[in-house]
């Protein structure tokens, strides 16, 4: 890629290609189509796309929430949190021939300073398919917890919940 991509606005009518991202990368984690649209319509300034040469090659889902709770996959939140301890990215995914221009930590540091402007000190995540290493760049660290284990288990073998904590 000569030109960078760019993080724009989730709106409405990107739903279906968020769909069809996620249908290609999480073969093994699916997710309704409605799952996305409830997060997007919950907290629309979280839910962001990747747009390079004007074709959404990823996107973002984040939304706050509690520390050292993990929302269930495939499943939705119905409402958030009146008092959150954390961002939560859902789901981060950047298709292969858009990846290595620095979309992902864009997009973490867009998150970061949203959670900032919220007076959220934390950002937390489950990292899937061993990614745990790329989010462990951004400051991202797993906490090891025989409560959240249950949890973890839907999201695969590899799965791990991380943590963020901003100035601390």
């Amino acid at each position: 890629m000569t030109k960078a991509a760019e993080w724009l606005p989730l709106l409405p009518q990107d739903l279906d290609s968020v769909n069809s991202i996620a249908d290609r990368v999480h073969k093994t984690l699916p997710e309704r189509p409605e799952v996305f649209e409830e997060k997007a319509t919950l907290f629309p300034q979280g839910c962001r796309k990747l747009v390079f040469n004007g074709k959404t090659v990823g996107y973002g889902i984040s939304h706050p929430w509690m520390l050292n709770s993990i929302p269930p996959l495939d499943d939705f939140l119905e409402e958030l949190p009146k008092h959150p301890e954390c961002m939560y990215l859902h789901d981060i995914v950047i298709l292969p021939e858009a990846r290595g221009g620095g979309a992902a930590a864009n997009y973490v540091e867009y998150v970061k300073r949203l959670s900032v402007s919220m007076e959220i000190k934390s950002l937390a995540l489950v990292s899937v398919y061993g990614t745990d290493v790329l989010w462990s760049r951004f400051g991202f660290r797993a906490i090891h917890s025989p409560d959240l284990s249950a949890k973890l288990a839907s999201y695969g073998a590899t799965a791990k919940y991380m943590i963020c904590r901003q100035n601390e």
